[in-house]
């Protein structure tokens, strides 16, 4: 049986006599969604009974507050595909998802991506959500993202995402040697006009921020750390074909695929405030075997 999505507060002596409303305002609680709670099915209790928003608390009070049921979307069909999970609470997954995965359907993928393989998870858990996809990965980019388990939490981290509480680390093999060994790319992207898929740097387009360092080098091409500072579509493989040094494998974008067949790019690590724990969070991914054997070929060379 599915269990709803509960949040619980034992409330502390400085918010005694505040009305429960404004309580749940200060957790960013809105009213949107209290009529949500309170026509479709969730519910508010005060030491397990049933409340309204104009009581006053009390210290020790035990408040919870219960959400309505997630409706999955008749689009996304539950797939029993493998998940490669980091972390998992009550709140959130972590998710190290494989390359060639996409992360949501789309008319090329209707099936097969991360989304399929989440649902799946959540039928068979009891889990009653829909997909929360924090940040996406493109279909064969590598690595770490982050699911919320429930629309607040989702939300939660839209703000975050506004403060920089989300840092991503990214790891790439570029064509030929980056000088300088570390820099900041700093250069508007915007969609091609020529394409629906490929983005370009363009005077016009969104300002995006790119900022690297080389952790090792050859005659061949560069392995660098990357960190995001804003999230464009395609923004790390766009930069660095404008500096003419595409990623390997990365074909829509001047890359060669002699050694690897997809974009040698990997989401290595994310670092995050949980936003129901309060806590900094911080894991990492190792490198897949197809970008490892690359390093490892020029070593032996």
């Amino acid at each position: 049986m599915k269990q709803p999505f509960t949040l619980e507060w034992r409330i502390p002596k400085e918010a005694e006599g505040q009305l429960l409303r404004e309580f749940l305002k200060e957790h960013n609680i809105s009213k949107t969604a209290l009529t949500d709670i309170k026509f479709n099915g969730g519910s508010i209790k005060v030491n397990n009974q049933e409340m309204n928003v104009r009581y006053r608390l009390n210290e020790q009070d035990l408040l919870q507050v219960s959400f309505p049921p997630e409706v999955a979307s008749d689009n996304v069909k539950p797939e029993a595909i493998p998940l490669h999970i980091v972390y998992e609470d009550d709140y959130l997954l972590v998710i190290n998802k494989q390359a060639g995965m996409a992360s949501i359907p789309s008319r090329q993928h209707l099936s097969g991506t991360l989304s399929n393989a989440l649902l799946y998870y959540y039928q068979e858990t009891g889990i009653s959500s829909t997909i929360h996809l924090v940040n996406r990965l493109d279909r064969d980019t590598s690595g770490l993202l982050i699911v919320a388990k429930h629309r607040y939490v989702h939300y939660l981290f839209s703000k975050a995402h506004e403060t920089k509480m989300i840092r991503r680390t990214y790891r790439a093999i570029v064509h030929g040697c980056i000088q300088p060994v570390e820099g900041t790319i700093d250069a508007p992207i915007a969609r091609s006009e020529d394409s629906i898929i490929t983005r370009t740097v363009a005077d016009h387009g969104q300002r995006s921020i790119t900022h690297y360092s080389v952790v090792e080098q050859c005659s061949d091409y560069s392995y660098i750390s990357i960190q995001l500072e804003t999230g464009r579509t395609h923004q790390i493989r766009v930069h660095f074909s404008h500096l003419n040094h595409p990623l390997l494998g990365d074909d829509l974008y001047g890359g060669n695929r002699e050694w690897i067949a997809r974009q040698a790019l990997h989401s290595y690590e994310v670092t995050f405030y949980h936003p129901i724990f309060h806590k900094e969070l911080c894991f990492t991914a190792p490198l897949p075997h197809d970008m490892k054997a690359i390093l490892e070929r020029e070593r032996t060379i």
